[in-house]
């Protein structure tokens, strides 16, 4: 009964640290997740522990320390190799496919994308804790075309379409109902034409950004919105991108 209570408010810290996180609190997301950790462990649930350590991850990637990242990575991947099924496991490799990502290592980014996606492949409905069932092919493939267009930011030649195929592919998975990863998506995509250079589409795909931003009260999703505003400014944009910008503008003021 003991473990079954750490084990509750280590999901519970979890959730905590997550919205936290979601909402700009850095400090406040550090401390629920150090919380989680500790009740992870007391209660006897590596594979938890391991998430949570994602969660650590993850947010140390947002903050442009992908070092750190991989570090926290490796621990959840050491801590739960016995014991972590497909999907936990994919989650993990992609995680440090995003670290690769960040640190420029394009190689060992495939290499890690690769083996979340074969690890998949293995998944199958209710053998694994609720909290990873969001994992999916949907997921995935939203993943991969993130950190495809970080590379991208830099050599968009190379890796805007790759990035703006996986983005489409997680849109047409899952939809407008998944609200935040929905409008991340969309976000994405209009960043990938405008590297990619196709104006109309980058502002078809800008308004669509927008509605869908609109669905959420994400913090992280009107950051990434104003990430586009660059794209549109310029004493010699067009009409329509003018009216893009201007729309994004007018949601993140209220």
């Amino acid at each position: 009964m003991e473990q079954r209570l750490y084990q509750v408010m280590a999901q519970l810290a979890g959730t905590a640290a997550t919205m936290a996180w979601d909402t700009g609190f850095q400090r406040r997301a550090q401390d629920y997740y150090l919380l989680a950790l500790r009740a992870s462990h007391a209660g006897g649930d590596m594979v938890l522990g391991a998430n949570v350590l994602a969660g650590m991850a993850r947010q140390m990637l947002y903050r442009d320390q992908p070092r750190d990242a991989l570090e926290l990575i490796r621990l959840a991947q050491d801590g739960a190799r016995h014991v972590a099924g497909p999907r936990v496991r994919a989650m993990l490799h992609t995680r440090e496919a995003w670290a690769y990502a960040a640190m420029g290592r394009t190689a060992a980014f495939r290499r890690t994308t690769d083996q979340a996606a074969e690890a998949l492949t293995d998944a199958k409905p209710g053998e694994e804790p609720h909290w990873i069932a969001y994992f999916d092919e949907a997921e995935l493939a939203g993943t991969t075309g993130g950190r495809l267009l970080d590379l991208a930011r830099h050599n968009p030649r190379q890796h805007a379409e790759a990035a703006a195929t996986e983005i489409r592919h997680a849109l047409a998975k899952r939809g407008p109902e998944a609200s935040r990863s929905h409008a991340l998506d969309r976000i994405g995509l209009a960043q990938c034409h405008f590297l990619l250079g196709d104006v109309r589409g980058a502002v078809k795909e800008t308004h669509r950004a927008v509605d869908a931003a609109r669905a959420t009260r994400s913090g992280r999703v009107r950051a990434q919105l104003g990430d586009l505003s660059p794209y549109t400014v310029g004493n010699s944009v067009a009409r329509p991108v003018r009216e893009a910008r201007d729309r994004i503008r007018d949601l993140l003021s209220t």
